[in-house]
């Protein structure tokens, strides 16, 4: 094994909204039900962030400040922030120097990251570049999405999946065999307009009628995404197992992204992974984005042992796609 500096997970915090959306409050919203949803998706509630002063900065502050809580740790500790985000609080300034700044992590430097469902992993990748390199000695990486800025909920195909959350992680160095030992990521933007927030960018910058046809909210094609997301998810998982050396019965757990139950079984079926080491708590939050899989890794928490092999895998809008391997450090 390489002698190089390993980057390990120290630490897991999180933050939920209060308010929940249920299944069968959106009964009285659209037209759709319970069943439908559950059977379709997985999910029987969600959560919201109805305070309309705070959004995706204010979560993954608190969900960093549970992080510095638990581990009795100053603020001034923390040499970078990385918020994996798409929905900023602003196009600028970055939602993680806002983050920084509600902290008071003011040693350290911050950026955002966008890919969407894959986005905790493209920034648990970053983040891990920054410690092997021996840039920074202790990362946040944190994951932060409030959804319902940009659901539509009159469009009853999307306003079903998607809730708002923050979690994250703490990324210090190693001092044993544990920790991010690979990653494996992809994009494309081949068939990248089946699921797309056309407005608010320079290509479609805010106007009335950008507004009018309401081009600030997610739109998705079903169907499209489904298959290449289930293709997706699978094969990456797959790769990662092979390319390690690791068979089913090497793996304690897969954390999934947790888009549709659906996916996540296929996914699980590939690997030949039992539904029993198989993290899932989509039918509590919905697709929170970046934040589902440290929102796992932090429900979970207490059931993981040290050197655990976990492998995490996503796939989002982009499209992007990934699996990290780690042996939990905790």
């Amino acid at each position: 094994m390489s002698s190089k500096t390993k980057a390990k997970i120290s630490a897991v915090g999180h933050y939920l909204p209060e308010y929940v959306l249920t299944n069968k409050e959106l009964e009285t919203m659209v037209e759709t039900d319970d069943n439908w949803i559950r059977t379709r998706t997985g999910i029987e509630e969600r959560r919201i962030l109805k305070d309309p002063d705070k959004a995706s900065a204010f979560m993954a502050a608190e969900a960093a400040r549970e992080i510095l809580e638990t581990q009795n740790m100053d603020a001034k500790e923390i040499d970078a922030v990385i918020v994996a985000t798409i929905t900023p609080d602003y196009m600028f300034p970055a939602t993680a120097c806002l983050t920084q700044t509600m902290i008071g992590a003011t040693n350290a430097f911050g950026f955002d990251l966008s890919a969407a469902c894959s986005g905790f992993i493209y920034a648990l990748s970053s983040g891990t570049a920054l410690i092997e390199s021996g840039q920074c000695k202790k990362v946040l990486v944190i994951g932060s999405d409030k959804m319902s800025s940009i659901v539509d909920f009159t469009d009853r195909a999307t306003c079903i999946l998607f809730g708002d959350g923050a979690a994250g992680v703490l990324l210090e160095p190693s001092d044993d065999e544990n920790g991010v030992l690979d990653h494996v990521l992809y994009s494309s933007a081949e068939g990248a307009e089946a699921l797309i927030q056309e407005g608010g960018g320079s290509r479609n910058p805010a106007t009335h009628e950008t507004v009018d046809k309401r081009m600030h909210y997610i739109k998705q094609e079903g169907r499209s995404v489904f298959k290449r997301a289930t293709e997706g998810m699978a094969d990456v998982s797959v790769e990662i197992m092979k390319k390690n050396n690791l068979t089913a019965d090497d793996i304690n757990w897969l954390v999934p992204h947790q888009a549709n139950l659906r996916i996540i079984d296929a996914t699980a079926r590939r690997m030949n992974i039992s539904t029993d080491k198989v993290m899932i708590n989509i039918e509590k939050y919905g697709n929170t984005t970046a934040a589902t899989i440290p929102l796992c890794l932090y429900d979970w928490k207490d059931r993981l042992n040290k050197g655990d092999n976990l492998i995490l895998s996503a796939f989002g809008g982009g499209y992007t796609w990934g699996a990290t391997y780690l042996k939990w450090a905790i």
